[in-house]
């Protein structure tokens, strides 16, 4: 569907992602469209094949215009500095691989009638986190982690193509316990110590899960202006993997391992540099990073 001179802009701006999923997102395609055609909703489809294309076509849109991201974390992630403090509204179909900030939201993948019924209704104000990895600030809707969930993300890249979401996660995580490592870390939060000393792993989120289903921050309120810390002390190989079980069910916060603190702004400062992950994506290795929360910043449907 294509706008003519003189005509107001469609409704939504479809964002397709056609690798989200291993290109689950783009085989569904024609199911979803019809599906949006059923419902009269008038839009606009944008195929980015490139999260730098997606961001400069959504970022010329008129404010107006709503965005529908069709793919997973990813995929929203890329759209974000055209979304936040724009007043541009962002609905979610989740089709990615992991669907973490989604599935907090209720949402199931490739459930299009529950996905789409939310754009009924009103639009509400999410927290976003800014992360400033020492190359400027970026954002992220759902959380980002160092040490060894950032690890298995880079690991999951590697994971068979049969696998997906949780599966894919879990196939990474099992490989990551190999490699397990433990460097001093120090985290700040609120200008606070909160923790000095080894650790395998510090998630900073604003969602409540990630990895497919991972509930690493099960207390966490993207609306309540303030970003949550898990980071787990020193652990073997076994009670990583015994604390993974606790963690999928959202049980590891009594965990004298675990500590847990909620703050507006972190820094996150490691003694040699520790892999990275962004709402999912892998982020290279870094020393430290510094974050905060942009409270209200998206309009989520």
């Amino acid at each position: 569907m294509s706008m003519t001179e003189g005509q107001a802009p469609p409704s939504f701006a479809v964002v397709l992602n056609p690798h989200a999923g291993r290109g689950v997102a783009l085989r569904a395609w024609p199911r979803l469209e019809r599906e949006l055609q059923a419902r009269g909703l008038r839009f606009d489809l944008i195929l980015a094949t490139t999260p730098e294309d997606a961001l400069l076509r959504v970022a010329r849109l008129p404010f107006c215009q709503s965005v529908l991201a069709v793919g997973g974390d990813g995929t929203v992630r890329a759209l974000l500095p055209a979304l936040v403090g724009t007043g541009r509204a962002l609905g979610i179909v989740p089709l990615g691989s992991g669907n973490d900030f989604a599935g907090m939201l209720g949402l199931r993948s490739g459930n299009f009638r529950q996905a789409l019924d939310r754009l009924a209704a009103a639009p509400r104000a999410v927290d976003a986190l800014w992360v400033d990895a020492g190359q400027g600030r970026t954002f992220v809707l759902n959380g980002f982690g160092m040490g060894f969930d950032a690890l298995v993300a880079s690991l999951m890249l590697q994971t068979p193509a049969r696998l997906n979401g949780f599966s894919r996660y879990a196939w990474g995580a099992l490989r990551g316990v190999r490699s397990l490592y433990h460097h001093q870390v120090e985290v700040t939060l609120d200008s606070a110590l909160m923790y000095r000393g080894p650790s395998p792993l510090v998630a900073v989120m604003n969602g409540t899960r990630y990895g497919g289903g991972f509930q690493i921050s099960p207390e966490s309120d993207a609306r309540d202006g303030r970003l949550d810390v898990v980071l787990a002390s020193r652990l073997s190989r076994g009670q990583l993997t015994l604390l993974m079980g606790s963690v999928l069910r959202g049980a590891h916060l009594d965990d004298p391992r675990v500590r847990c603190g909620r703050g507006r702004e972190v820094r996150v400062s490691w003694s040699v540099p520790t892999h990275l992950h962004l709402d999912g994506d892998v982020g290279g290795e870094v020393s430290s990073v510094s974050a905060g929360v942009q409270p209200g910043a998206v309009l989520l449907y």
